[in-house]
């Protein structure tokens, strides 16, 4: 079963989606398998982390930032924005997809872990999200 998540976003930063994909995996009544998430987009990634204390996040996004600057001047493709070249670097860097084992009915994530949307651009997007969960 494949289902479709759309997502707000409010600008950049890290989105906690871990409960609305948890959502799905319960929806299909499934005690064990495997749930993978893809982000339709070339310019917001998927991340596990930690959920606990949001100075990681915060942490993450200004290191992220200072290893992919905006407003480069080397950048070419420039037509959408200073933040749109570096956010497609962004999200190669990370992950477009990610997999996690259903065990027990659960996300088999750790104490401490989350599913993440990276939202790498400043404006306010619908990111689509597929959710495909395997027997």
């Amino acid at each position: 079963m494949i289902r479709k998540l759309s997502i707000p976003t409010g600008g950049q930063g890290l989105h906690e989606i871990t409960a609305a994909v948890q959502d799905v995996v319960h929806g299909e009544d499934v005690t064990e398998g495997l749930c993978t998430i893809f982000v339709q987009h070339t310019s917001a990634s998927l991340i596990v982390q930690e959920n606990a204390d949001p100075a990681v996040r915060r942490d993450l996004e200004c290191w992220l930032g200072r290893m992919v600057p905006e407003g480069d001047d080397l950048y070419t493709h420039k037509s959408e924005g200073d933040d749109d070249m570096p956010a497609h670097i962004k999200s190669m860097l990370t992950a477009s997809s990610i997999s996690i084992p259903i065990v027990n009915g659960k996300l088999g994530l750790g104490t401490w872990q989350g599913v993440y949307l990276w939202e790498h651009r400043k404006g306010r997007y619908s990111r689509q999200i597929l959710v495909h969960v395997q027997y």
